[in-house]
């Protein structure tokens, strides 16, 4: 079974929101298109506390971007964002939804960040989206979402460690900064993972 795994399609990491990731808002579309393609469609949404321990605005004297040491990782600290049950936090009001069946939120403890859609950033605690794929006999994930570097990468690389056949498409992501999206695509090509555009999207 083939699944399209949408991450974090969330208003504020849309030009104009608080983490907007740039020309975020113009995959929307093509990720709508590709939904009709696949058996299984889920999603992950950042889902932050406030004073979460990655906002900027929780470190007295830190300044937004600075990479400090949180639980014993670099952590990047952030704008404020996607705070649960605020606007930035809802998905873009044009992402069609109808078709996803089950919507795995992530970044809820308050303590660690959690970049990927199956784990904390530690790897500590499981969001519980690996077991529910297998359940579901899922072979083959497509990743499609933002941003590019961060929770696109990660989730893709998590889902390689935990066996399934993982492509990006790279069309239907945005990153913050292209020159580490460049980065990120060397390790998810070294991993085993593969990167297509929409337009070869295929099944055997």
């Amino acid at each position: 079974m083939n699944a399209l795994i949408i991450i974090d399609v969330q208003n504020d990491f849309m030009p104009g929101g608080a983490l907007a990731v740039p020309q975020g808002d113009e995959i929307v579309p093509l990720i709508n298109d590709l939904q009709e393609n696949f058996d299984l469609v889920v999603a992950t949404q950042d889902w932050h506390p406030g004073e979460h321990a990655s906002f900027a605005s929780s470190h007295k004297g830190s300044e937004e971007f600075e990479v400090i040491k949180l639980e014993g990782l670099d952590q990047v600290l952030w704008p404020e964002h996607c705070i649960q049950n605020t606007k930035g936090a809802e998905f873009h009001p044009d992402l069609k939804t109808a078709r996803i069946e089950a919507i795995f939120r992530k970044g809820t403890n308050k303590k660690i960040d959690s970049y990927s859609g199956f784990y904390d950033n530690a790897h500590l605690k499981s969001t519980g989206l690996a077991g529910y794929l297998k359940e579901k006999n899922v072979k083959n994930l497509f990743f499609a979402g933002l941003a590019a570097e961060y929770c696109v990468h990660f989730s893709v690389i998590d889902a390689i460690g935990e066996g399934f056949n993982t492509v990006l498409i790279e069309d239907a992501t945005k990153a913050l900064q292209v020159e580490d999206f460049e980065k990120s695509k060397l390790e998810i090509l070294r991993k085993g993972g593969q990167i297509i555009k929409s337009q070869d999207l295929k099944f055997n």
